[in-house]
């Protein structure tokens, strides 16, 4: 093979045939991974792990697995793999390479520099399987099967049963294997740290690519697509990492994280390339390989249970077109389509489709297969289920298999593998239950029965032990079957199940059993049983014995002692007694024998963990009891003859001590810390004075900080106790008192040397007993040693650990303190993650060591060398022990199959009661039968006592011994009484609450039961109906439908609020009304000091007079003109009683829809929903018990009439009797049959009871318990007795016939006269006798016709209710369905009542905005009313021809900045106020330049002129502030305007969404009632009709179906007939109406033209006349209300008066304006002189900073802090000047202000000042021009104020 020169550096140290790789690998004995290939050839496993582990902490990545499509990207991996392969230029790896195997696989680690052979233990066969594994069986050819245990693949031979076997690579347990499409290779992924997955070649086994970097921990899944060219893989927790291979290449093409729970499968779609689907944990999730622009990516769909359950997803199958099937929790399938389930596929009737979980799915010819737990493999229909739909609510798709095979009762399918054959029907399946099962599922005639080729152990191996003669092996587990295994022969002996499973098993000793052949085996029950093992062969044959095998177990014996399961079972070391121990807390003791017999047992503190006696070396012969709660108890050996066993088997005399674990480990890392300290402080210490030595050698002085040591010592690490305290693994003796321990959790890594302590009287549970000394495990902190065994020699130490491995450890020969366990030499057997060790036995010989753990393998090893172990395994199989003489005779033996059984203590204290109990009744019997006797005697005392003659006969009190005896009897009676009543109370209660709730039901509940009234001449009856009272149920359900449903509530509250809505009202006057009305109302500035002569007032008070009644007129008249226009109607407006009438029309006229069109409108009054058919329901019931309530009144009142009538007949019948007894029997009539009250007429009397009656009732209850509970002859109960004896009793003969009697006539002596009174008598009372019985018949035949008619009338009601019964039940039926719907109903109803609320809110606040903005709108109009009123007022101040007109309009104008009178709300606001004012100045301000250019000067609008008259500028000034008040509220109002206006905007965009969403609700609503209309006209409606009621007949004959026929009422149908014709009378009355309206409408428009020609002749006219009065067209309302104006005629008046003062005045300002010009120039002379002095001290002061700065550019450094000093005082005199330039400005502006009051003196004309300059630099040139403008600027202003002053 050749390779180039990158080949070389990837891959040269695992090539075969290269010898430098096997230099290195012979040099690399403890390395157990392939060491990976550089970074040129694929991404190293470091950097996937890295960003694995960044993916898996990441939380976004989680949020983008919830999206319906994410394009996943874990930290760049598909990408970035391409791009390094792109750019690294990675050439493919050639397709004839290969690796070597035996440098891959893992090898034991054994201690360096230690003797120990790699070689110690050599596997030789495996016995266990483990089942549980997902996928754990594949088929690599039609012969052999792969599957993984633990660290090992094994192929197993189908037809020889042969194993052979494939270490791991990495050394951490194998994940999961999957065999290639073609089967020429398979895929061994593996776990560990970054563990590998190795495609192996098949059937050559070697190595063939290693594909690295795929995960963190472990691969949970990998499958090959169809064509077998990728390989996807997906790991296990914590990464869950999907990552698709090129796996010939050994390339990563795609990496994400697959999910954040576990997954259980990952597969490729075999006929859509590039889609994949991953299952696990709650989810399942759609894969697409998608070409992006940036390359290839993985896009996850998550799949979205809705409405279904979440499960667990262990099976799917991906369909042709894309769908996907899979399985759930509960047994049924799940379609699968665009990431939603489309339908769930269940069977017939809704069952499941398997019984418990879907395991794995196959598409096999058109044939889609099911796995479940259920041991059941069903074939469906693929067509059906890929086209499966729901055309209901439900979601569920029923379909029943077409095939079916039911492989056995206790079998769990879990996967399955189709042979490797062309046209095979056969698969093989796992089993989780412990087989391999070969099926044939051709579901023909001839298909083969299901085949178990293998069958193992499932689950944990709960027992293991060898025999101590032989090389066999015994194993139990919880599922329930022990197996005998022979290690030599590599092969099952013999298997017996049972009803519970096994948990631990134990060989008996030679000393026990010499041939070995008993095993002890306890179950989880507590059952302990004894096992024969014996070769069959051997047995003497017998008659209905067949002898086969090569083994066999038989039951010895079986007892049970305790009541958990059986944790631990050992025989004392001289095989005498035999200890168990339990979960239950207890250790149980029996002797050893032909039968085991219980001596007693012990308590211990805590589950028995295992029992250790001690060896013969040891005294004392003890039992080791080890606790899994950390209590070691040492029990002495029992002696069997001392127990006594009379009541219990507890033995509390037995010497015991006590051991309570307290953990030290924490105090051993302390120490460990300490030493580490000391010598690291040491070994500075000591390189600190060799650095001191040195200094001192080189002569250099040490520093301070190298003489003083300061380290600061960290905290030690705190000491630990966990809690709970860890579990205790494993124990055993060291010497007499001292014993090692392992344990587990926090105190793992050592082991512990312990002994009890002499002080034993401490409490269990308050000991903390601590070892003595211990012995440091290396590498076992997480790894705990679960189970320790020695060879017999005593000098191999075998450890079996929680990571699935075993170690070995060679010691010396009698090494207790275990000195010379250092060298260790460990081999990972068992799966490593959860293949714990359960138990590790060597054979008796030493040859072969067996491990068996929690995985559910067993293997098998060997301690020999190759060489050796061939010579031994010369011998075929193990020997079997042979039968014991006479065993096949031997019955068989009685086992405890009943999990509930007592145990051996509880049977005991079970029998000891039942003794006690029995002797109890004994004694009870022995003196009830001296009492009777006592009793007999003293009867026979009373009788002779009473047989005594009187005088000798003793009283009954002197019989008494003592009257106390009597008392204390009695009270004792009594107070046994009120014992038993106060037993008996609960049981009374009870009957009485049982008794009271019967009434409740029964009694309470029926307002009338059922009352027959029988006729008394015939067969007619009549029955009352049973009623039940109406529940309280029914009267609130009264209640509610009175309010009303919430759906029409909610409507109806949306019209009248819309309608009200329309109908407000405009905005009142009365809300016009402004606050500022005081502020804002015009005011007039009138001058005082004049009034008007009383001519001129006159005359403006009767044109004031003439205004005002011309103003109310036309005032009057406009209201007149409002009304009318009011009053007239609007365009669009109809006449209510049209609408009315077309609404009626709508609702009723027109071409209707049946309700069974699909296009039928449901209107809103017939509208129904649940509540409403609630409410007809509960009417209809309503109804119905009205009716009956009335008919059973009449019949009970008929009752009561033939009760009153039947006594009344017997009165009469009496009366009748005593006639005929004066008559002859010859002439008496007969007698009619009086009636009698049947039972059912009067039901209530079965009710009535007295004490009579129920001692009675007691009494046949007696006599019926004497005849041992027979019924009498007839068959009558108890109480049908008793009730007939009641009626004899009661019943009295109604007719006493007349007895013949003969009467003595005496003819003698009776006279004529006599004789004629007799006849009359007779015929008096043949009379009675005959009205007597006229009215018995009469009374009868009236009863019996009142009877008749109440019964038809009840027959007809009857009729009727039989109708109400069917209009209940179609109403119920309505009820039900509205029920379905009411849900969606509410919704929507909430929806529109929403959209209802929100509108009307919307349009309330719409109205108040529209109201407050027309408010606004009114006040701004008021307010420029206001405004133009205050300039009408300043207009008519300033008069005619004023001369300051313009500078006062110019102060009236004048926008000056106010004071805010409130803060306003915002910054914005302020900052548009500031900026509103800011432009007000600056328009103020040119509008002042303008006018001042103007005028020749600017004129003080701040200070009134000379000659204007002072009170006319304030009330300038007084107008201009309420002018600006008037303008700041305008802008208040305006902005509020505005913002109202922008609300009312938003508003009504809101109110046309709302409205949209309203009508889309309204739309919705109207689409369901339409659909709910459509169900309700599915329900059937049973009609009942005569045959004279059908009118649809056909060729006069009615046909044979109803269904097209249209059910209606004939009155209905009658008024629809006589609509016809009124319809016609109104359509020719409606036309009359029209062509009258049309007549008048036209005559109306002729008028309507006549009066508008008028009116413009009119108008005409007006106008001629206005123009010739006052020659143009005015306003004749405005002139009418003209009147005078009395202000102005004041003000006028006023003008001309104060005009002569201010004239005057003038003239004496004048005079002192010309003083003051004087003073002035006065003044400004003084000034300018000082000004000039200001200018020369400048000019020295700048000659004087000159020579200044001259000298300091000549000094040094040193007076650096002088010139500074020097800067600031520069400054400051700068600053000085400055502040006197601006004084002087100031005085300027005096200066300028008194100039301009006298109009004439003006100051000295003078150059203008320069504007004043910034500070001066710090330059050393000054501007002289500069300084001298400074000095022109200055001067004290102090003095020139008081010049002028």
């Amino acid at each position: 093979m050749k390779m180039d020169s990158s080949e070389k550096q990837t891959g040269e140290d695992n090539l075969q045939g290269d010898p430098t790789g096997k230099q290195e690998a012979s040099g690399e004995t403890e390395s157990s991974n392939v060491q990976p290939p550089p970074e040129n050839n694929t991404t190293s496993p470091s950097a996937f792990a890295q960003e694995a582990h960044t993916q898996a902490e990441d939380p976004s990545q989680d949020k983008a697995q919830a999206s319906e499509q994410v394009q996943q990207q874990p930290g760049g991996c598909s990408d970035a793999v391409e791009e390094e392969e792109e750019r690294m230029g990675m050439k493919k790896l050639s397709e004839d390479m290969y690796y070597n195997y035996d440098e891959l696989y893992s090898r034991p680690v054994i201690t360096a520099d230690s003797e120990i052979p790699e070689n110690l233990l050599h596997l030789t066969h495996s016995f266990g399987y483990d089942c549980g594994r997902r996928a754990n069986l594949q088929l690599l050819d039609e012969g052999t099967l792969a599957f993984v245990a633990g660290n090992l693949l094994i192929f197993l031979d189908v037809r020889t049963k042969e194993q052979r076997y494939l270490r791991s690579c990495s050394g951490g347990g194998i994940g999961t294997i999957m065999a290639h499409p073609s089967n020429r290779y398979f895929a061994v992924a593996e776990k560990g740290d970054q563990p590998n997955i190795v495609i192996y070649e098949y059937p050559s086994l070697r190595p063939y690519r290693i594909l690295r970097g795929g995960t963190g921990q472990a691969y949970s899944f990998v499958d090959f697509n169809r064509e077998g060219t990728l390989l996807a893989s997906v790991g296990s927790a914590p990464d869950y990492m999907l990552t698709l291979w090129e796996w010939r290449h050994e390339q990563v093409m795609l990496r994400c994280k697959a999910f954040s729970q576990d997954v259980y499968r990952v597969t490729f779609s075999p006929d859509n390339p590039g889609q994949l689907t991953t299952s696990g944990s709650g989810h399942i999730k759609f894969w697409k390989m998608a070409s992006t622009f940036t390359g290839l990516k993985l896009q996850g769909l998550l799949g979205r249970f809705g409405k279904t359950a979440l499960t667990d997803i262990e099976g799917y199958v991906e369909l042709p077109d894309g769908k996907v099937v899979s399985g759930s929790e509960w047994g049924n399938m799940l379609l699968w389509d665009g990431g939603l389930i489309k339908v769930e596929i269940c069977r017939k009737g809704g069952r499941t489709c398997h019984a418990g979980t879907i395991q794995q799915f196959a598409l096999d010819e058109g044939e889609l297969l099911t796995i479940g737990t259920d041991g059941a493999i069903r074939g469906w229909d693929f067509e059906s289920i890929d086209t499966a739909d729901c055309n209901d609510d439900s979601g569920l798709f029923e379909i029943e298999p077409m095939n079916e095979m039911v492989i056995g009762r206790n079998v769990s399918l879990s996967s399955m593998v189709k042979s490797c054959l062309p046209d095979s029907f056969i698969w093989f399946a796992q089993d989780s239950n412990g087989g391999i099962w070969k099926l044939d599922l051709s579901f023909s005639n001839i298909t083969q029965d299901p085949e178990c080729l293998f069958s193992f152990h499932a689950g944990v191996i709960q027992g293991m032990d060898v025999s101590s003669t032989s090389h066999l092996m015994a194993t139990t587990t919880l599922d329930r079957s022990v197996r005998i295994f022979d290690f030599l022969a590599k092969k099952e002996l013999t298997t017996s199940r049972y009803k519970q499973g096994g948990t631990t098993l134990t060989w008996a000793p030679r000393l026990v059993n010499p041939s070995g052949g008993l095993v002890v085996v306890g179950f989880e029950d507590g059952v302990v049983r004894l096992l024969e093992l014996y070769n069959p062969q051997s047995l003497r044959v017998v008659a209905g014995r067949s002898r086969y095998g090569d083994a066999e177990l038989r039951l010895k014996q079986a007892f049970k002692p305790h009541n958990a399961a059986v944790t631990a079972i050992a025989y004392e070391r001289n095989g005498e007694i035999l200890a168990t121990g339990s979960m239950d807390c207890t250790v149980f003791f029996f002797t050893v024998g032909d039968r085991y017999d219980p001596i007693g047992f012990v308590t211990v503190p805590g589950p028995v963990q295992g029992l250790e006696w001690s060896p013969q070396s040891h005294d004392k012969n003890t039992l080791l009891v080890l606790c899994r709660s950390g209590h070691v108890v040492e029990v002495q050996s029992p002696d069997p003859e001392a127990q006594n066993h009379s009541t219990t088997y507890h033995i509390s005399d037995l010497p015991t001590r006590n051991f309570t674990f307290s953990s030290i480990k924490s105090h051993i890392k302390r120490e460990e810390e300490i030493a580490r300290r000391q010598a690291l402080k040491e070994k500075r210490q000591k390189e600190r004075e060799a650095q001191l030595k040195k200094a001192k050698e080189e002569g250099l002085q040490p520093t301070e900080e190298e003489l003083q040591d300061v380290e600061e010592e960290e905290e030690l690490p705190p000491l630990y106790t966990p809690d709970p305290p860890s579990p205790l693994c494993c124990g055993f003796y060291s010497q007499p008192g001292a014993f090692w321990l392992s344990m587990g959790g926090y105190d793992s890594g050592f082991l512990y040397h312990c002994k009890f302590s002499e002080q034993q009287g401490e409490d269990l549970l308050q000991r903390q007993d601590e070892p003595f000394t211990f012995l440091p495990v290396q590498n076992t902190d997480e790894d705990p040693i679960c189970t320790i065994t020695f060879s017999s020699s005593r000098q191999l130490l075998l450890c079996g650990m929680q990571s699935g491995s075993v170690r070995a450890y060679p010691l010396q020969p009698s090494d207790f303190h275990l000195t010379s366990m250092q060298a260790f030499w460990v081999l990972s057997v068992h799966d490593n993650q959860y293949g714990q060790l359960r138990q590790v036995r060597c054979s008796f010989d030493d040859q072969f060591v067996l491990t068996t753990g929690e995985d559910g393998n067993i293997f098998s090893f060997s301690l020999l060398p190759q060489e050796d172990l061939l010579k031994a395994l010369q011998r075929s199989q193990a020997k079997v022990p042979s039968p014991r003489v006479g065993v096949e005779m031997e019955g068989v033996a009685q086992d405890v199959e009943d999990p509930s059984a007592y145990s051996i203590e509880t049977a005991k204290q079970k029998l000891e009661m039942d003794r006690m109990r029995r002797e109890a009744e004994m004694r009870k019997v022995e003196r009830r039968k001296m009492l009777a006797e006592l009793q007999n005697q003293f009867k026979q005392l009373l009788e002779k006592n009473q047989g005594l003659p009187e005088h000798v006969r003793l009283h009954r009190t002197e019989l008494e011994l003592d009257w106390r005896f009597r008392e204390e009897t009695e009270r004792m009676t009594a107070q046994r009484v009120r014992e038993a009543r106060k037993e008996l109370a609960w049981e009374e209660e009870r009957h009485r609450i049982g008794l009271q709730k019967l009434q409740e039901r029964f009694w309470d509940s029926l307002e009338s039961d059922t009352v027959t009234v029988v006729a008394f001449q015939s067969d007619h009856r009549i029955s009352t109906y049973r009623l039940l009272a109406l529940s309280q149920r029914f009267h609130e359900l009264k209640q509610r439908g009175r309010v009303g449903g919430p759906g029409a509530v909610g409507q109806e509250r949306w019209r009248n609020k819309a309608e009200a809505s329309k109908d407000s009202s405009n905005i009142t006057a009365d809300q016009e009304d402004l606050g500022g009305e005081a502020v804002m109302a015009p005011h007039v500035v009138r001058p005082g000091g004049s009034k008007l002569a009383g001519r001129q007032a006159e005359k403006l008070r009767k044109a004031t007079e003439k205004a005002e009644r011309a103003r109310a007129k036309i005032e009057k008249r406009r209201k007149e003109w409002a009304e009318l226009y009011a009053a007239k109607p609007n365009e669009n407006c109809e006449d209510p009683e049209d609408v009315r009438a077309i609404r009626l029309a709508m609702e009723n006229m027109g071409d209707f829809k049946l309700k069974t069109a699909k296009d039928f409108t449901v209107p809103e009054h017939l509208r129904m929903n649940a509540e409403k058919k609630r409410a007809q329901l509960v009417h209809l019931e309503e109804k119905i018990h009205l009716r009956k309530t009335q008919m059973n009144s009449r019949i009970m009142a008929l009752r009561d009439t033939k009760v009153s009538l039947v006594s009344r007949l017997r009165s009469q019948a009496q009366q009748l009797q005593a006639v005929q007894e004066h008559l002859a029997p010859h002439s008496c009539s007969p007698a009619p049959t009086l009636p009698s009250l049947l039972p059912e007429e009067t039901p209530e009397r079965k009710l009535r009871y007295t004490r009579t009656t129920l001692q009675r009732y007691g009494a046949l209850r007696a006599q019926r318990a004497c005849t041992h509970g027979h019924e009498p002859e007839g068959g009558q109960t108890l109480l049908e007795q008793l009730e007939a004896e009641i009626e004899e009793e009661e019943e009295t003969p109604c007719h006493t016939p007349v007895e013949g009697r003969e009467r003595e006539v005496e003819e003698s002596g009776v006279t004529k006269l006599e004789e004629e009174m007799r006849e009359v008598e007779e015929i008096r009372l043949l009379y009675e006798e005959e009205s007597l019985l006229e009215q018995m018949s009469s009374s009868m035949w009236q009863f019996d016709a009142e009877l008749c008619l109440l019964r038809h009338e009840k027959l007809w009601l009857d009729i009727q209710m039989k109708l109400a019964d069917l209009r209940h039940v179609t109403l119920f039926q309505e009820l039900l369905l509205l029920k379905e719907f009411e849900k969606r109903e509410n919704s929507l109803q909430e929806r529109l009542n929403a959209c209802v609320e929100e509108e009307e809110d919307l349009r309330s606040k719409l109205e108040e905005s529209k109201q407050a903005l027309e408010l606004k709108r009114r006040d701004i109009s008021k307010l420029q009313e206001r405004e133009r009123a205050i300039a009408a007022t300043f207009q008519a101040s300033l008069g005619e021809n004023n001369k300051f007109a313009d500078f006062l309009t110019r102060v009236f104008k004048k926008k000056i900045k106010r004071a805010k009178k409130k803060e306003k709300a915002g910054d914005y606001e302020e900052q548009e106020d500031s900026d509103e004012d800011s432009d007000e100045e600056s328009d103020w301000d040119d509008d002042e330049d303008d006018s001042g250019s103007e005028s020749g000067g600017p004129l003080d609008d701040s200070v009134c002129p000379p000659n204007c008259n002072s009170e006319l500028f304030e009330n300038t000034v007084q107008l201009r502030e309420r002018r600006l008040d008037l303008e700041e509220f305008l802008v208040e109002e305006r902005k509020t305007a505005d913002n109202l206006r922008k609300e009312c905007d938003s508003l009504v965009k809101r109110e046309k969404v709302v409205h949209g969403s309203l009508k889309a609700a309204e739309g919705d609503l109207e689409l369901f009632n339409r659909e709910k209309q459509q169900k309700l006209n599915e329900l059937d409606v049973v009609v009942p009709l005569r045959l004279h009621q059908i009118e649809f007949v056909s060729n006069g004959v009615v046909p044979c179906s109803l269904a097209p026929a249209l059910v209606l009422n004939t009155v209905a149908l009658g008024g629809l007939q006589e609509r016809i014709k009124e319809l016609q009378v109104e359509k020719s009355e409606q036309r009359d109406l029209y062509r009258q309206a049309r007549q008048q409408h036209v005559q109306l428009i002729h008028d309507r033209k006549d009066m508008e020609a008028k009116i413009q002749s009119l108008e005409a006219r007006c106008e001629q006349l206005m123009l010739m009065k006052f020659g143009k067209l005015v306003d004749l309302e405005a002139l009418q209300t003209l009147s005078g104006n009395r202000n102005l005629e004041e003000m006028r008046q006023e003008s001309r008066v104060r005009e002569a003062a201010y004239t005057q005045e003038l003239r004496q300002w004048e005079v002192k304006v010309t003083e003051a010009r004087h003073a002035v120039t006065e003044v400004t002379r003084h000034h300018t002189e000082r000004l000039l002095s200001m200018n020369s001290l400048l000019s020295q002061k700048k000659e004087m900073e000159d020579k200044l700065n001259t000298r300091q550019r000549k000094m040094g450094t040193q007076f650096q802090g002088r010139r500074h000093a020097d800067e600031d005082e520069r400054r400051r005199l700068y600053q000085l000047v400055q502040s006197q330039a601006q004084e002087a400005n100031a005085l300027r502006q005096e200066i300028n202000i008194l100039s301009r009051k006298g109009g004439h003196i003006l100051p000295p004309s003078q150059a203008l000042l320069p504007p004043l300059p910034d500070a001066p630099s710090r330059s050393t040139r000054t501007n002289p021009e500069r300084l001298r403008h400074f000095k022109l600027g200055g001067g004290h202003p102090s003095t020139s104020s008081q010049g002028v002053e």
